[in-house]
């Protein structure tokens, strides 16, 4: 069995402990750590605020999406009536530009639409024994020369009697044969159009009301 250790009474209990020594730095190694640490307070304030600017960006840009949208939203809605309306509008313009401009078509040319309806009778009544075409009677001279050459052109073998009538407005006729007739009156089909036209306009603002 080991004996045991003796206790040595060389130590001076009393002795004031030896104080340990700090650790000392120059003051360029001193202000080299507060420029570091400045250095990283620095980068960190500088992501941190690039962090909150792209937070508050992100958000403002969703917030504008968001008000875009709504407002395509509101255009979509109001797409159809707004459609209807341009369509009715287009519709009333280009009436009143035909109306505008047939008078200055017909005075140009006031055989065109006699002689177009006179082509198109013609083809029906090549075997009819007679046919009297009835125009405003300052037309008379032109119609009778071309309705004469229209009527041996389309191998017409009646016989074809043109009238000028005062009463007829220039660009209109009258077309008669044995068994019925044809009337090409402008006043009447402005008329017909003008109503088609109005039954049209009020179906569709009716449709935006």
């Amino acid at each position: 069995m080991t004996a045991p250790a003796k206790f040595l009474f060389d130590l001076d209990f009393a002795a004031p402990a030896k104080a340990k020594s700090e650790p000392t730095i120059s003051p360029e190694e001193h202000e080299a750590a507060i420029a570091a640490a400045e250095q990283r307070g620095y980068q960190k304030g500088l992501v941190a605020a690039e962090a909150q600017a792209r937070t508050q960006a992100e958000r403002q840009t969703a917030a504008a999406f968001d008000r875009i949208a709504a407002a395509i939203g509101i255009v979509a809605a109001q797409i159809p009536a707004i459609t209807s309306k341009l369509q009715a509008e287009a519709v009333e313009v280009a009436t009143a530009i035909a109306r505008k401009l047939a008078p200055a078509l017909i005075a140009e040319q006031p055989f065109g639409e006699v002689g177009a309806l006179m082509s198109a009778c013609l083809r029906e009544l090549v075997s009819a024994p007679h046919v009297v075409v009835r125009v405003n009677e300052g037309l008379y001279e032109l119609a009778r020369e071309r309705l004469t050459e229209m009527a041996r052109a389309r191998g017409f073998e009646g016989r074809l009697v043109v009238l000028g009538d005062a009463e007829i407005t220039p660009g209109d006729c009258r077309i008669e044969w044995a068994d019925g007739g044809l009337v090409r009156d402008r006043s009447v089909t402005e008329q017909a159009i003008d109503e088609a036209v109005s039954r049209y306009v009020a179906a569709r603002r009716g449709d935006t009301a």
